[in-house]
């Protein structure tokens, strides 16, 4: 059993999914497209898909053409019934190869925030795992329209489309489930300007959010992880 890992964007990696997947003993194909990887166009070996977040949007395919072709190798994993989950970008991607429309250059919605399940959501084998007090790490301008046929399961204060999933187990969270406190923290080393820029009081959630519901949200990051794990 190997589940395909897409990195759209160097340093935006697995995290606390990554932790679930080595927990369960399921390795892992990580194509790294920022480095000219290829995707393949064979599953046959393959169990499940992941594709993460990045800076790019999800109709950038100009600067990133590779875009294009991971729309291709989601549409080929859910055609074979085979689970995906994509992250943010890779959220925004899915909603693209389903047709939805992808908004971007939104207001920025950052930090610790509480999500509000659908009824469909609350009765989700995956998104169930989120309680009504729950928070969870957010990070986006860009958003997209529900795909035709597809469950809303999800949304925020700001975001009416924060997960949704296109039959069986073809999910999609805006959010990052996958982020625990201490990627967040790799992220402000790495991604500093470009997020201060975007959040003009990022310091501020760093500071205040993250030590009060950070640990609580990496506990739920990696059971919705596992939830997902155990469709494989």
């Amino acid at each position: 059993m190997t589940v395909l890992v897409i990195e759209n964007c160097e340093n935006v990696t697995l995290g606390l999914l990554g932790q679930a997947l080595e927990q369960a003993g399921i390795p892992i194909d990580l194509r790294v497209m920022a480095k000219g990887a290829e995707l393949p166009s064979d599953i046959s070996v393959f169990q499940g898909l992941v594709v993460l977040g990045g800076l790019q949007h999800a109709r950038a395919d100009e600067e990133f053409p590779f875009l294009k072709d991971v729309c291709n190798t989601i549409l080929t994993f859910h055609n074979a019934d085979k689970p995906v989950m994509g992250i943010c970008l890779g959220s925004q991607l899915i909603a693209r190869t389903f047709g939805a429309e992808n908004i971007l250059g939104n207001p920025v919605e950052a930090g610790w925030l509480p999500l509000q399940l659908s009824a469909e959501g609350r009765n989700d084998p995956v998104m169930s795992a989120v309680a009504e007090d729950d928070t969870i790490f957010i990070l986006h301008t860009d958003t997209y329209g529900l795909p035709e046929g597809a469950t809303h399961l999800a949304s925020s204060h700001m975001t009416p489309n924060q997960a949704f999933k296109v039959g069986r187990a073809t999910y999609a969270c805006q959010f990052h489930f996958e982020c625990s406190v201490d990627q967040v923290n790799h992220w402000n080393g790495c991604f500093h300007g470009p997020i201060n820029e975007l959040v003009p009081h990022w310091k501020e959630i760093l500071e205040e959010q993250g030590p009060t519901l950070g640990p609580r949200a990496d506990v739920l990051g990696l059971e919705i992880s596992r939830r997902w794990i155990a469709l494989l």
